[in-house]
């Protein structure tokens, strides 16, 4: 007997509005903020509506600049932060499915050494080897460059441990009938391994794009010419001002247009992300 609730599940979709409620706000108020006028927002005058500076904003914040605070524009901070984003989470991918393979399906001495050395960096924050990691940065004259932002941060001992446990349910029976066929490591790898790993590849993906995107400390360190920054130090930059008054709209804008690509991103790779995260048959 199948019992029909009408108001059974009122409750839960109350609380689930009510959340998003309250994590959607912030969000409206700062793209509302971007539509207003500085001195609107500075006395506390702020309306809940959309005002009319909307495309003027963002124009300045995209293009244009602003000689205050970002002295460069955003467009280019976005851009920036898109190459490192990717190119952190292209090669921590490429770099842990190796070494992950290498470590399941080959028999060399220390292997569970490498593997174990590997996995205690976990334990180490990144603020520890910070000074060590920017002295050898500096000494390869990567400094204001795409390859300081990303080659110090493509090692990933989280990814490594999730392919190497993923990689050692491959059934035994696979792998033979592979050197069977006369696939070597490589043929194996790229013909087997790869296609069975693209959940994980694009969850993954998903979670390394957002950490190099929301970079901070690293690209502060490593970056002194305007046109190299990031969005989010262009973002602190615009709010950290002492001679003149915080550009509200424009900090606003920033902040809205440095939403925008992690949420696409997750948006487009949902179903890939998702799969990956809770399938347990292969």
């Amino acid at each position: 007997m199948i019992e029909h609730r009408r108001f059974g599940n009122l409750l839960p979709h109350l609380v689930l509005l009510a959340g998003v409620a309250i994590v959607a706000f912030p969000v409206y108020l700062a793209v509302i903020a971007s539509t207003h006028d500085n001195t609107v927002i500075a006395n506390g005058q702020m309306p809940l509506y959309p005002g009319s500076h909307g495309l003027e904003t963002y124009w300045t914040t995209i293009v244009s600049g602003t000689g205050k605070t970002t002295r460069a524009p955003v467009g280019g901070m976005m851009l920036n932060s898109l190459i490192m984003a990717i190119g952190i989470a292209v090669g921590k991918i490429a770099i842990s499915i190796i070494s992950a393979y290498a470590i399941v399906f080959f028999s060399f001495p220390f292997r569970m050494t490498a593997f174990w050395t590997i996995f205690i960096t976990l334990m180490l924050p990144v603020e520890v080897r910070i000074f060590p990691t920017y002295k050898i940065t500096s000494d390869l004259h990567m400094l204001d460059s795409y390859s300081g932002l990303i080659l110090p941060l493509i090692a990933s001992a989280t990814a490594t441990l999730l392919f190497r446990q993923f990689f050692m349910t491959v059934p035994k029976e696979l792998v033979e009938a592979s050197k069977m066929d006369g696939a070597g490591p490589i043929r194996f790898f790229f013909d087997t391994l790869l296609p069975l790993s693209v959940t994980n590849i694009a969850a993954l993906f998903v979670i390394l794009f957002i950490y190099g995107w929301n970079q901070y400390l690293w690209p502060l360190l490593i970056t002194t010419r305007d046109d190299m920054q990031t969005i989010v130090i262009g973002i602190k930059k615009i709010i950290d001002v002492h001679d003149a008054l915080t550009e509200w709209s424009v900090a606003m804008a920033t902040a809205v247009l440095a939403m925008l690509p992690p949420v696409a991103v997750v948006v487009l790779m949902q179903r890939l992300f998702v799969k990956g995260l809770i399938e347990t048959e292969k």
